[in-house]
């Protein structure tokens, strides 16, 4: 059993889909056996990638690298059409792979002979069209869809991702598997306190800070927080109920040339008036973060859509109390061990972020009961499901 892997996402290990790639692949490299078929013969793994990447892992020797550019070299959406529908199913068919794994959704179709398994994390273009702003972006979309309709079997990281899939696509539900993710290996391990006070050093920042993050795209609310917090203020200078309201940290990549796709967040902060009061951070670097996390008295996460939510378990990992959305994915993720929230009423948002600023015993009990929840989600169970998925696709 010859397996290929679109490991091309490795390459941006600040998103999502490269957090998955990364990991995925060190869970596999350490447990490959459990690729063994029928025959009792161990997988050959092809890992297809743009760049050449991994050096850091040990590989087994049933594992090599296929590193490839077509002739267009620029890294932007023309390329990533060439490399992902072109010439990836032409090497997979001429490496001989008999399975061929895709990461992430994209729109890649292979001959019959290759059965295909993809993982979906999402189909936010189908939900929100105004990610489709030009004739390229649609394009490759429709293109999307049409692969994951063409693949065998369809892995989606939670069950909103399937319900959407089924919905909005027309997927069949029989060929789609629900398959949990984790978050990285980084925010499961104890910060001591001289990384913490180094970081905080860096940020400039005071423990004990409201804190929100995972990205800038106005799906993700940002917005909604800011202005909450606006309400926070000026409830609490008229009707007080605390001493004063902690500062609120954000960080996310400042794109404000993206707009409207991307909250335009320092402009935001300065029209509200509460400049003052925030803490703007820009990018924060992955290895920065458990260390930010820590030290909030809260994380807040209103996300209107998410197909997974993975800043939410990072937050949970870490031993940090949390605030979310209660629709989309999000309850999947956090059960009974965080706050809920409707993301679209400010003065909602407001509300609940109130009740955690004011009882510590409830910031506690989320702290235990979210770090409990974390341990349900593991790269190894993850890898085991892929792995059983694979074998089943291959069978039919």
């Amino acid at each position: 059993m010859r397996i290929g892997i679109n490991a091309s996402f490795a390459r941006k290990p600040g998103s999502g889909i490269g957090q998955v790639t990364i990991n995925f692949i060190k869970e596999l490299a350490a447990s490959s056996s459990i690729f063994i078929d029928s025959k009792n013969e161990e997988a050959e793994f092809i890992i297809y990638l743009e760049q050449d990447l991994f050096g850091d892992i040990v590989l087994p020797e049933n594992f090599r690298k296929s590193v490839f550019l077509p002739f267009w070299k620029r890294d932007d959406l023309l390329r990533k059409v060439l490399w992902e529908k072109f010439y990836l199913p032409r090497k997979a068919k001429k490496d001989g792979c008999d399975i061929f794994l895709s990461l992430y959704q994209c729109p890649t179709i292979f001959p019959k002979e290759i059965r295909h398994t993809m993982l979906v994390h999402d189909i936010i273009p189908k939900l929100f069209p105004e990610y489709l702003n030009n004739l390229r972006k649609q394009k490759y979309w429709e293109w999307t869809e049409r692969a994951i309709e063409k693949a065998q079997k369809i892995l989606a990281v939670s069950s909103r991702t399937e319900k959407d899939l089924v919905q909005h696509l027309g997927i069949d539900a029989k060929k789609i598997t629900v398959n949990y993710i984790d978050c990285d290996e980084i925010y499961g391990k104890p910060v001591s306190q001289a990384r913490i006070q180094k970081i905080l050093k860096k940020y400039h920042l005071k423990p004990g800070y409201i804190y929100t993050g995972g990205g800038l795209e106005v799906r993700k609310n940002t917005e909604g927080v800011v202005q909450a917090y606006k309400h926070l203020l000026e409830s609490n200078r008229n009707h007080p109920f605390i001493e004063e309201i902690p500062q609120l940290v954000i960080s996310g990549k400042l794109m404000p040339q993206l707009a409207p796709l991307i909250t335009d967040v320092e402009k935001l902060v300065r029209e509200l008036n509460i400049s003052g009061h925030v803490e703007i951070l820009d990018f924060v670097d992955q290895e920065d973060l458990p260390a930010l996390y820590s030290q909030a008295l809260f994380f807040i996460y209103p996300s209107r859509y998410e197909g997974f939510g993975i800043p939410v378990l990072e937050a949970m990992k870490v031993g940090c109390a949390v605030i979310t959305s209660k629709i989309s994915s999000l309850p999947e993720v956090g059960l009974d061990s965080v706050l809920y929230c409707y993301p679209d009423d400010v003065r909602d948002i407001a509300m609940v972020m109130k009740n955690a600023l004011t009882n510590h015993d409830l910031r506690n009990t989320l702290k235990r009961r979210g770090q409990q929840r974390a341990k349900n989600f593991s790269w190894k169970k993850f890898t085991e499901k892929i792995a059983n998925e694979i074998k089943e696709n291959k069978i039919q």
